[in-house]
C-alpha cells in the first residue's frame, strides 16, 4: 500500500553541501512516518515497519527514475539511445558487436534494432562496418563520440547517486547494501522459481530497461 506523492523526494534535493546538515536531520519525521500514522489508525493488522521500508523503497525508486530521466535529458541522449552505448560499452575494447548480439542483449527484433542504429550513426555515436575476417558480418562499433557521450552521463549519474548517499556513513552504507542484497536474493529466487525463464531486474549501468 502506497499513498504518498512521487513529488515528496525530488530529484535533486540532496546535494553533497547539504549531506552534514541531513545527517544531523536523519531522525526527523518524513513523508512516509505521516503516512503509516494515518494507516496504522485505520489498519490494525498493518505491520508498521514492513510499511515504511516499502514506501520508502518506492520513494527512492523513483527519486532514481526521475534523476536519471533529467540527467539523459540535460546530457541530450533518449532512453534508448543510453541503452545501445551502454551494450556496446559493456563488450569491452574495441566496444563492438553484432547486431544480433545487440539485438538479443536489449530484447528487440533485428528490424527494431535497425531502427534504432540508424539515428545513433547518423549521430556519430556509433559505426556500422563489415567485419575484417568475415565481410558478410557487420559489426557495430562504439566510436570516440559515443563514448565521450556515456561517459559523460555515468559520470553524472554517478555524482547524483553519491550525493544521495553522503547522507549515511561509510558503515551505513555497507550495511545498507548487505541488507539490500538479502533482499534482492531472495526476490530473485522466488522469480526464479515461478517462472525460470524471467530475466532478472536491472539498473540503468546493467541494461535497465
Amino acid at each position: 500500500m502506497e499513498d504518498v506523492k512521487a513529488g515528496d523526494v525530488k530529484a535533486g534535493d540532496v546535494t553533497a553541501d547539504e549531506a552534514k546538515t541531513a545527517r544531523g536531520q536523519a531522525s526527523a519525521a518524513d513523508s512516509v512516518d505521516r503516512h503509516v500514522a494515518v494507516w496504522a489508525k485505520e489498519l490494525d493488522w498493518m505491520d508498521p515497519v514492513k510499511e515504511e521500508i516499502f514506501v520508502r523503497l518506492a520513494i527512492l525508486a523513483r527519486h532514481a527514475t526521475q534523476a536519471r530521466r533529467d540527467m539523459l535529458d540535460s546530457d541530450g541522449l533518449q532512453h534508448w539511445q543510453f541503452k545501445v552505448l551502454l551494450m556496446l560499452r559493456r563488450f569491452g575494447p574495441p566496444y563492438a558487436a553484432s547486431p544480433s548480439q545487440l539485438a538479443d542483449m536489449l530484447g528487440l527484433t533485428r528490424g527494431a534494432l535497425s531502427a534504432r542504429l540508424g539515428p545513433l550513426e547518423g549521430e556519430g555515436l556509433i559505426a556500422r562496418s563489415h567485419h575484417t575476417a568475415d565481410r558478410r558480418r557487420v559489426e557495430v562499433r562504439l566510436t570516440d563520440a559515443g563514448y565521450a557521450a556515456f561517459e559523460q552521463h555515468a559520470v553524472s549519474e554517478d555524482r547524483g547517486e553519491n550525493a544521495l548517499l553522503a547522507v549515511l556513513t561509510p558503515a551505513e552504507k555497507r550495511t545498507l547494501a548487505d541488507l539490500l542484497r538479502k533482499l534482492v536474493v531472495a526476490a530473485e529466487a522466488a522469480a526464479s522459481a515461478s517462472d525460470p525463464s524471467r530475466p532478472s531486474p536491472r539498473r540503468s549501468r546493467s541494461g535497465e530497461s
